[in-house]
């Protein structure tokens, strides 16, 4: 099997993620070829498209979310993510099993002597041809259970039953609010078929390959693919990372020469870049990921040629947005030397994203 050094990885990956030039690519094929968005945060979809596509606008989101082409759902890792309408329906019944475990984890003590299919039959009734936010949902299923509280109730039947979170939710700007609920089927106008985790590591590798098997692990929640993978090895190319681990890859996929240059992009928290990894050692080195990724949170990074430079936040006032960029080396302190050409690119970008998310601002770009 070939080697691919970490500078390879780091290209093939980029131009999977579209981050090595900003791609004339609709908003929804770029959905699709991301492998979906983390949205824990509105905004950061935003972010991450723009960081992608030439002429990206909010509304360019915003419309494919009221047309039901994107939808917002709990998924991979359960946390929530924007998935094309045609991906959701093969993610969710995969996904399924991490949801189970993550209600098991979070919600089975409060919930106890509630019939579990029964909850799922009663709140399915309950939002047939509806949409209710979770609150509303769960004062419904207290009707049932009244000895329980309605967010644990609520929860449940997000975790046990496919739902999506129909607009305002995941709309730039939306200004809090419950978050509302309805059925997958019902808001999709489709049924749900049966798991195949096949279709979802063949999506994946796309948007992220090479990768090994644990990578895969990390970015579903899933475990215990290496039978599909096995059975997928006659579709797939096989390479090796410099410590010999074993990846996998789409045969037709692209992996540029790694000499290929990257511009410098600033990306937002969670970007699929950090999530889509149990190793990221092909985009940030173990010490910058201390600093980056504190717990389950990940920061918004900065990369200068296609590797992680630093982290960065919006400071806003009554009058002025800053970009704040703190540098970081490879051992995670602030000894970054960028050469003039890096820092004007830096500064350029910089003003460009604020531009984006505080167009009504005067901008400035710090750099500590």
């Amino acid at each position: 099997m070939d080697v691919m050094d970490r500078r390879a990885l780091n290209r093939a990956t980029l131009a999977r993620q579209l981050l090595l030039a900003r791609e004339q690519v609709a908003a929804l094929d770029a959905v699709h070829a991301l492998a979906g968005l983390n949205a824990q945060s509105a905004k950061d979809p935003y972010v991450g498209l723009w960081a992608r596509l030439a002429g990206f606008t909010t509304d360019d989101l915003a419309d494919l979310l009221h047309s039901r082409q994107v939808v917002r759902a709990c998924l991979m890792r359960y946390t929530q993510h924007l998935v094309t309408a045609e991906d959701y329906q093969v993610f969710r019944p995969v996904i399924a099993p991490v949801l189970v475990r993550a209600h098991h984890s979070a919600w089975r003590k409060r919930t106890e002597g509630v019939d579990l299919e029964q909850l799922v039959v009663q709140g399915t009734e309950a939002l047939n041809g509806v949409t209710l936010t979770r609150p509303q949902l769960g004062k419904k299923l207290q009707e049932y259970w009244p000895d329980h509280e309605g967010t644990a109730l609520g929860w449940t039947f997000q975790y046990l039953a496919p739902v999506v979170h129909p607009p305002p939710d995941g709309l730039w700007g939306r200004k809090g609010g419950a978050t509302p609920f309805a059925l997958a089927e019902d808001w999709l106008g489709v049924e749900l078929g049966e798991p195949d985790p096949a279709a979802l590591i063949l999506i994946y590798l796309a948007a992220f390959g090479p990768a090994a098997l644990r990578d895969i692990h990390a970015w579903s929640g899933l475990s215990r693919l290496g039978e599909v993978v096995d059975e997928l090895r006659p579709r797939l190319v096989t390479f090796t990372d410099d410590a010999g681990t074993e990846l996998f890859d789409l045969p037709d996929a692209p992996r540029p020469d790694p000499g290929t240059p990257a511009p410098v992009r600033l990306l937002p928290e969670f970007d699929n870049l950090m999530v889509g990894f149990r190793d990221r050692s092909r985009v940030i080195t173990k010490a910058q990921q201390a600093r980056v990724c504190v717990g389950a949170y990940i920061a918004a990074t900065l990369l200068v040629d296609g590797f992680v430079r630093g982290m960065w936040k919006l400071e806003l006032t009554d009058d002025t947005a800053t970009l704040v960029i703190e540098l970081l080396d490879d051992n995670g302190g602030s000894d970054v030397v960028l050469t003039s050409a890096e820092r004007e690119a830096v500064e350029a970008e910089g003003l460009e994203l604020l531009r984006f998310v505080a167009p009504e601002l005067e901008h400035q770009v710090q750099l500590v």
